[in-house]
Order: C-alpha cells, then sequence, then structure tokens
C-alpha cells in the first residue's frame, strides 16, 4: 500500500470503524511506523501527538482494535481501519469517541443469544430447550410458524402476522445455528442469485 506521509507532516489519519456495525469508533494518526506496526500487528497502533510516540489503542486498557480491513483514499493520505473492538473505544469508556453506542443491528445480537444458548444452555432458556430436542424438532417449529404466518396473512390482524412472522425469523435463525450456519450465509446466497 503506497501511503502519502508527505502531505501531513509525516502523519496520516486513520477513522476506526467498527467492522460489524460500520459505527465510526475514533479518529487517530500514524506515522509510518506506526502503520507498519499496525500491517504487521493486525492490531491499530497511532502515533500519539500528545505523547509524541507509538500508541497501541488498547496498551493501558486492554481495550484493541483488532485490523479486519484497510482502505486507502483516492489521494493515499488517509486510512479507514475496519476493525473489531475488544471492549470501549474512548478513554471516557463510551462505545466510541463520539459518545454514540455501538450496538450490532438486532438480528446480529439475536444471532449471539440463540449461539449463546446452543454453546453454554442455561435451564429454563426456551432457545436452549430447542436444541436439546434436536435438528427434527426445531425443524418442525420452522414449519408451524411458517404455516401461521400463511394463516395471519390472508386475515386483516396486523399485530397477528407481524408477531407470526418475528417467530417464524426467530426459529429459523435457531434452525440456521443448529446446522452451523448463520444468517450472513443465507445472505451471500442471496447476493449470489441477485448477480
Amino acid at each position: 500500500m503506497e501511503l502519502n506521509f508527505d502531505k501531513g507532516n509525516g502523519l496520516i489519519p486513520a477513522i476506526i470503524q467498527d467492522a460489524q456495525t460500520h459505527k465510526v469508533l475514533m479518529l487517530g494518526y500514524m506515522d509510518s511506523e506506526a502503520w507498519q506496526k499496525t500491517e504487521a500487528e493486525k492490531i491499530v497502533t497511532f502515533f500519539s501527538r500528545t505523547k509524541n510516540r507509538l500508541w497501541t489503542k488498547g496498551e493501558t486498557s486492554g481495550n484493541f482494535l483488532r485490523v479486519v480491513e484497510v482502505r486507502l483514499d483516492c489521494d493515499h493520505d488517509t486510512l479507514l481501519i475496519r476493525a473489531l473492538p475488544t471492549g470501549a473505544v474512548c478513554h471516557t469508556g463510551a462505545d466510541t469517541c463520539f459518545d454514540e453506542k455501538n450496538l450490532p443491528p438486532f438480528l446480529a445480537h439475536l444471532e449471539n443469544i440463540i449461539k449463546e444458548a446452543k454453546e453454554n444452555p442455561r435451564e429454563g432458556s426456551y432457545t436452549a430447550s430447542l436444541f436439546a430436542k434436536g435438528i427434527n424438532k426445531i425443524a418442525q417449529k420452522v414449519g408451524e410458524e411458517a404455516v401461521e404466518v400463511v394463516i395471519e396473512a390472508k386475515d386483516a390482524h396486523d399485530d397477528l402476522f407481524l408477531g407470526e412472522c418475528a417467530d417464524l425469523t426467530y426459529h429459523l435463525l435457531v434452525l440456521l445455528r443448529a446446522k452451523g450456519y448463520g444468517l450472513q450465509d443465507v445472505v451471500n446466497v442471496l447476493e449470489k442469485r441477485h448477480i
């Protein structure tokens, strides 16, 4: 990657974006040494203008930024780094340096809850009980919910229809996890079909 450090007197801005939520987390600066360290270790390292030294984000707090993807702007003097944060990003304890919550989209959050129920089942958890009953029961529930969606679609009860759609979506996510897949695998198939 050909970076132009000359325009900024040896520094280039690095915009850090959450690789999953796409929320902008922070802005920092890198010199060539910080960039080389970031590239080699896949953990974001900046050049701290106040400390006048290299500073790996998380070196004190443990809240590192793990690099997923790096994009270079058209002038080769600004980086967009998509990363996965391991905790709060801002020194104030906020999710971002812009005091925004950095929550995953709800379906991704729900998938994480379902995954947790499968891997660490808790007594009283409906989701864990589905996994315990096995793939046939989970598939049966998806079929039942699909039929209920069809029935409610024929009536004029929007709340009931949407409720059944929510039930179907939830049970489909459970079935996907039981088969070792996630919603993104379905999205990938849809994207290939669309091309």
